[in-house]
């Protein structure tokens, strides 16, 4: 045989790296072929598992199966809308009602800072008015020692993860929340009652008048001149009515979250959950500004629920038409047990 010249080998050489790189097309495209064909063709082949998991997240409605264990949801395996429901209250709900409760407290700071305490303008008198009944005192503060427990409870609950957690630690925060949620359970159910008393002691007199929109464009006497009012202006009746609303909210909200065995399913319980956590922040924020006005920022204001009497001045300069009714009565006078100051002019301020 013939000796193979440098050509024929370089030849050889060459096919041998074409045959190499066809082989090695082909071990990596071919499997590639009937994705391409169905993608072309418009052909679709699920994939099992992926099926499989879809049904067993069940991210549309859960099919028709059938369940040895008989009750609401017992054929949902796992639900998605639990996941939408965290991301939206640690997305939004919290943020959110922070900067409101926040906003709510600067304001009323400011308020304070900017007008000051609303005094008594001519001063004490001495003459007193019963304004509210002992069981109306009686109904008014059970109401809020069971809100007050409830709200700092449900705020442990809602803010204790970002504000106790660097204060008590996990384990601290833990046993906290643990307690709140207790004691936020156990005192939910007697809530209803509150809002009950509430609307059968003070319902009376907080039906709308035509003089109570007047006090409203007034800004309650704040945007210039007197503001006439009954035995409750605009304010306090918007606020009574406010917490029957959100406290009906918070009732039915609660008792479908505290006791899970009225049929009721998962997406009811998220929905309960969402208004409930809506409901309490906007009730929190209208207590913050409810307690401040009877409280601090009034004068006057808070011995109408600690002895049940007002200032006759009081009562003519902030609800003048109630007053005016009670004095066409007889009712104005002092308080069982006290005496009137001596007037002006009597013996006992004459000198002698």
């Amino acid at each position: 045989m013939g000796k193979k010249s440098p050509e024929d080998a370089g030849r050889r050489r060459r096919m041998m790296f074409r045959a190499f790189a066809l082989m090695l097309a082909a071990v990596l495209l071919l499997p590639l072929v009937p994705y391409a064909v169905a993608y072309v063709g418009g052909i679709t082949n699920p994939n099992p598992g992926a099926d499989l998991w879809r049904q067993v997240r069940q991210r549309e409605a859960p099919p028709e199966v059938r369940t040895q264990v008989q009750g609401v949801d017992t054929s949902v395996l796992i639900n998605a809308r639990g996941e939408s429901w965290r991301q939206f209250r640690m997305e939004q709900l919290i943020p959110w009602s922070g900067w409101f409760l926040g906003g709510m407290l600067v304001a009323i700071a400011l308020f304070y800072l900017l007008r000051g305490r609303i005094r008594i303008d001519n001063g004490r008198s001495g003459i007193l008015v019963q304004r509210f009944t002992v069981n109306q005192r009686m109904a008014h503060w059970f109401m809020a020692v069971v809100f007050t427990i409830l709200g700092l409870t449900g705020l442990v609950l809602l803010y204790g993860r970002f504000v106790l957690i660097p204060l008590l630690g996990p384990e601290g925060f833990s046993v906290t929340a643990a307690a709140c949620k207790e004691i936020h359970n156990l005192f939910g159910p007697i809530f209803p009652l509150a809002v009950l008393l509430i609307m059968f002691y003070f319902v009376r007199g907080n039906g709308f008048r035509w003089v109570d929109f007047k006090w409203l464009a007034k800004g309650g006497g704040l945007l210039g001149g007197h503001a006439s009012a009954g035995h409750f202006n605009m304010g306090q009746k918007l606020w009574f009515w406010g917490t029957l609303l959100f406290g009906l909210s918070l009732v039915v909200s609660g008792l479908i979250l505290d006791f899970p065995v009225f049929g009721q399913g998962r997406p009811i319980m998220e929905w309960a959950h969402f208004s409930h956590g809506i409901a309490a922040v906007l009730f929190i924020g209208g207590a913050f500004a409810h307690s401040y006005i009877g409280t601090l920022g009034m004068e006057g204001a808070l011995e109408a629920m600690t002895n049940g009497y007002v200032d006759a001045n009081w009562a003519k300069e902030h609800h003048d038409l109630w007053y005016a009714q009670m004095e066409a009565e007889g009712k104005v006078g002092v308080a069982p047990g006290q005496e009137a100051p001596a007037s002006p002019g009597s013996p006992e301020t004459a000198g002698g």
